[in-house]
């Protein structure tokens, strides 16, 4: 590939490309079938192309369209099986890659964030890209006093690229739709919004991971890399070695799966209780364990800062719910802001719609699994269940969108992962405000 495509024009014929390949291959497939193929094979062969298509237009325009891809890649664990292989496959591979940027545009990022004489800071640089990703791309290098480092480079024109995608993004959503059911996409899309300007500054990315390894320094469970050096579009870190979420999440055996899901909860409780930060980008490619057992965290462009830790009153609702309390429950989501004071609920059916995701501490260990991501989004979304409606009149405050975000997509890679957690150890040691109920004999 060449630079990053800039032009409002390209970006949005390319992202147009996405609908109008699907509904160019659905016709195709029509054809086919007219012609006598089984119906089950041609199927097949259009998921498979289109997810192909999608990695390849995503991957490409990297910027806004990536980040999209890898949000919506967290949730490819509430597909049906039957639909899930092909996108599984290309929507996880976004997770930790995508087409690099050319040799030449990397060096000149470094030239003119570094200065002309580069190459001075460095023992080694390898040209090749160890990781792509949405805004930028990681190599590895050896720093002037001899340690491994990682070199994250922002791809040039990032920033015109992002603007131009979150106007035209809108095309791709439509298709998106209806590979998840449910998934309310408009969110992510102001979230994401919210967000860039502030991931466009690597300079904030740097003052983000330095606080978290800062506070996780010389931790037993988590390691967090040392900043070395950073500018507007450069950030060089310790390296760390180890094996990505996303592997474990592909062959890993259940031991493996279920070390790593226990890590991944607890770190994402524990970030604002000890940094006063919230990782908000919980998709797996930013995730690995180590060889020591550790799990390892990268990526700090996304964060929600929480100096007083995570809301107490999340740790009272959860405590509340599980304690059946449902006018209580009622009562203090109105007063936080869930429920609009206009809006008329019954108590008990609220308490029924949301049990799902209160069933996760009602056992002392718990198992995330796809299954059970899908059996929540059919409890959400089918309009045939008694308390569907429900759904439609809880409100989401701003406070709480990027929250709501990292938990939601937690829980999506926990169910990749298929591991069993002791979630109530995790919540009563680090979400203020919750006092969880003894469980009954």
């Amino acid at each position: 590939m060449t630079d990053l495509p800039r032009r409002a024009v390209v970006r949005s014929v390319k992202l147009a490309s996405v609908p109008l390949g699907f509904a160019g291959r659905t016709a195709l497939g029509i054809g086919k079938r007219l012609g006598g193929r089984p119906a089950e094979v041609v199927t097949a062969e259009l998921q498979a192309r289109t997810a192909q298509q999608l990695f390849q237009v995503l991957g490409e325009l990297k910027g806004g369209a990536m980040k999209f891809g890898q949000a919506l890649s967290i949730f490819e664990a509430a597909l049906p099986e039957d639909l899930a292989g092909p996108y599984r496959a290309m929507l996880t591979k976004l997770q930790d890659s995508a087409p690099p940027m050319p040799t030449a545009s990397v060096h000149r990022v470094l030239a003119e964030d570094f200065g002309t004489a580069w190459r001075d800071r460095f023992r080694h640089f390898d040209d090749a890209p160890a990781a792509s990703a949405s805004i930028g791309q990681v190599h590895r290098a050896v720093w002037s006093d001899g340690r491994d480092v990682a070199v994250k480079i922002q791809y040039p024109g990032a920033a015109t690229a992002l603007m131009s995608d979150l106007r035209q993004i809108s095309r791709v959503t439509r298709v998106a739709a209806g590979w998840i059911p449910g998934i309310e996409l408009g969110p992510i899309l102001d979230e994401l919004r919210d967000r860039m300007a502030e991931e466009l500054d690597y300079r904030l990315e740097a003052d983000a991971q330095a606080t978290f390894a800062e506070a996780f320094a010389g931790d037993p469970q988590f390691v967090v890399p040392d900043v070395v050096d950073g500018t507007r579009s450069v950030i060089v870190s310790e390296w760390l070695d180890g094996t990505p979420l996303s592997q474990i999440i592909a062959r890993g055996t259940q031991a493996e799966r279920d070390h790593a899901a226990q890590l991944y909860l607890e770190f994402l409780f524990a970030g604002p209780s000890r940094a006063g930060l919230l990782h908000a980008d919980p998709h797996p490619g930013n995730f690995r364990i180590t060889p020591d057992g550790r799990l390892g965290v990268i990526d700090f462009g996304a964060v929600k800062r929480l100096p007083d830790g995570m809301p107490p009153e999340i740790g009272q609702l959860l405590t509340i719910g599980l304690q059946g309390g449902s006018e209580a429950l009622l009562e203090g989501l109105r007063d936080t802001g869930f429920v609009r004071p206009s809006i008329e609920l019954d108590p008990d059916r609220l308490l029924e719609f949301l049990e799902p995701f209160l069933a996760p501490l009602r056992t002392d260990t718990f198992t995330f699994s796809r299954a059970w991501l899908r059996s929540v989004f059919t409890h959400i979304n089918d309009p045939r269940q008694p308390n569907f409606a429900i759904g439609y009149k809880l409100n989401l405050p701003p406070e709480y969108l990027l929250i709501h975000r990292v938990w939601g997509g937690g829980i999506g890679v926990l169910s990749q992962l298929g591991g069993t957690v002791r979630g109530r150890e995790a919540v009563n040691a680090h979400l203020p405000g919750a006092h969880l109920p003894p469980l009954g004999p």
